[in-house]
């Protein structure tokens, strides 16, 4: 089994350190702002986690506005800005490379809502509710 691709396909120890790095450092750099960017204005942006490649040159970050208003916009500003962010990061973190960074929404968020709702689904509800006992026949004896 190599370094890079471990067992079941799980990120190794070594990228999730790494990529929790990479999300420090970005969440640190859109709190200071200053971009000048009017569709980052007034949008808190949360980074939920960030996923490092094997080989540690790419990242993939994970990022959702306060609400989820203007998602796409503030997506497309962070790319405009991705330079800029990514040199950032490689002050902030000691790699022999700083990685690429990608932007997606993050939609776990939707998940959990949907998930929600098929837990309080009253199918779901049926299948959780204890059964009544059927009656027991009686014993001749």
């Amino acid at each position: 089994m190599s370094r890079i691709h471990q067992k079941g396909g799980e990120p190794s120890h070594r990228m999730l350190r790494v990529g929790e790095l990479v999300r420090h450092a970005l969440s640190e750099a859109l709190t200071r702002g200053g971009f000048n960017d009017a569709a980052l204005d007034g949008h808190v942006i949360t980074v939920s986690r960030v996923k490092m490649s094997p080989d540690l040159k790419c990242a993939t970050a994970y990022i959702l506005p306060l609400g989820g208003k203007d998602a796409s916009k503030v997506i497309d500003a962070l790319e405009h800005h991705r330079k800029a962010l990514r040199s950032d990061i490689a002050r902030k973190i000691n790699l022999k490379f700083a990685p690429d960074i990608r932007f997606k929404q993050d939609d776990s968020f939707d998940n959990l809502d949907r998930i929600g709702e098929l837990l309080n689904s009253p199918k779901v509800k049926q299948d959780l509710q204890p059964q009544d006992s059927e009656p027991s026949e009686k014993d001749p004896h």
